[in-house]
């Protein structure tokens, strides 16, 4: 029993074991697969063979995401810790709506365990402003990665939420998450074309709510990325801007830390 444990320890929780990354990405997979049902489930006038299909999905998604918090509950050190820390809390926001039968269908909370597995394309060196862009990228790449998460997440939250104060009153313009989308893009980024806008009390306080994190949260990169280019103007002068070799970046390194202390 030990060593079934101890392996089932190190599938759920070492993604750096070769079954450890297949069973993550095949989770994450799957997670992207069950939003992507569940926004499409929202669209209207859809077949019957199509929503048995999607319900069908649901079903199996649910069951997999719970037979994986179940063994994570098992092999975990400390099952209490496990289940009161974030990521124990968001699997069972996954899925304890399934089995409780609420109206809002909360899987589209899910979305933050992609979180585990983003990953920053590099940037290929062409010019010295993309050479440039490079060295600065890689100063906040971490940082820029955490904003685009933090963004993409609440452009869903945001639709499926002002999804469910509208679409009642306004079906036409709310018709489902997608369409909703649009609502979220244009008042996340201010532009606020007018064409659609909440009615509702709920929907207002939603969206009031909604700006005052988009705001802050859709412009902090723009800061972010323009402290960097100035570093990295500094860090790599023109004249050393050809110089692709390590010792180029261990030096840049060194000025780095020499700034630091």
């Amino acid at each position: 029993m030990r060593k079934i444990k101890s392996k089932l320890n190190a599938l759920v929780n070492d993604s750096h074991t070769k079954w450890g990354a297949r069973f993550a990405y095949t989770i994450q997979a799957l997670i992207i697969y069950s939003l992507v049902t569940f926004s499409f489930s929202t669209l209207p006038n859809l077949s019957k063979g199509t929503l048995l299909f999607l319900e069908i999905s649901r079903y199996a998604t649910v069951a997999i995401f719970s037979l994986e918090y179940m063994v994570r509950i098992w092999v975990a050190e400390n099952r209490w810790k496990y289940i009161f820390s974030f990521y124990g809390l968001v699997d069972l926001v996954a899925i304890l709506p399934f089995y409780l039968s609420m109206t809002i269908d909360l899987r589209s909370f899910r979305i933050i365990r992609v979180l585990r597995v983003f990953r920053l394309i590099k940037i290929t060196k062409y010019s010295k402003a993309i050479k440039r862009f490079k060295y600065a990228f890689k100063d906040v790449k971490e940082e820029l990665v955490i904003f685009l998460t933090a963004t993409l997440f609440l452009l869903y939250i945001s639709a499926v939420g002002i999804y469910y104060f509208e679409n009642a009153v306004q079906p036409e313009n709310f018709t489902s998450i997608f369409h909703s989308l649009w609502w979220a893009v244009a008042t996340l980024t201010t532009v606020g074309y007018g064409d659609v806008y909440p009615i509702t009390t709920g929907g207002k306080i939603f969206t009031f709510f909604v700006l005052m994190i988009g705001l802050g949260l859709v412009a902090a990169p723009a800061g972010i990325i323009a402290t960097a280019m100035e570093e990295a103007h500094k860090a790599v002068p023109d004249k050393d801007i050809n110089i692709q070799s390590t010792n180029t970046q261990k030096e840049l390194m060194k000025r780095k830390d020499k700034k630091s202390n």
